[in-house]
């Protein structure tokens, strides 16, 4: 089911179960996943996207075998807020996602989450090299990392 408020997300949650935060690319997807507390978002790894139904066999995997409890994918509005192409194909994916798992899915404002990745790599002395293929899954920490405050601070986090 596809949630559209961190609230009503975090009520479907179930106990002590991490997160997983999708940063999803036209070529790539960033996987980060979270603690049981729901206090730390850890990135993990990028997919290459190959087609739908491959994409969601090799995420659907991932999350089992981490025993993730919901999925939050990072949503790119425009900066003024609106809904362009990459929004409603990250919509699309969700809903088509949904059709193949109970887990319960919902969306963070990804704005800006590549910029903020980029300068904590740089801020790490990353090479260049390294950021291009650690860049989406640390991209996904902070979008996860954005839901995960928000719903410590509704209370929602534990």
């Amino acid at each position: 089911m596809i949630f559209e408020t961190p609230e009503d997300f975090a009520a479907a949650l179930p106990p002590m179960a991490p997160l997983a935060g999708l940063d999803l690319g036209t070529k790539t997807i960033g996987v980060a996943i979270s603690d049981r507390l729901h206090t730390v978002a850890t990135p993990m790894e990028t997919l290459k996207r190959r087609k739908f139904t491959t994409d969601a066999a090799a995420l659907l995997s991932l999350v089992a075998r981490r025993e993730v409890g919901g999925l939050v994918l990072g949503l790119p509005r425009n900066m003024d807020g609106t809904e362009g192409p990459r929004a409603q194909s990250t919509r699309a994916f969700a809903r088509n996602l949904s059709r193949l798992t109970d887990l319960p899915i919902t969306y963070w404002d990804e704005r800006l989450s590549t910029v903020a990745a980029e300068r904590a790599l740089l801020e790490a002395d990353t090479t260049r090299k390294r950021r291009a293929e650690v860049i989406d899954h640390v991209a996904a920490g902070v979008i996860l990392q954005g839901l995960l405050d928000r719903m410590c601070n509704i209370g929602a986090g534990r």
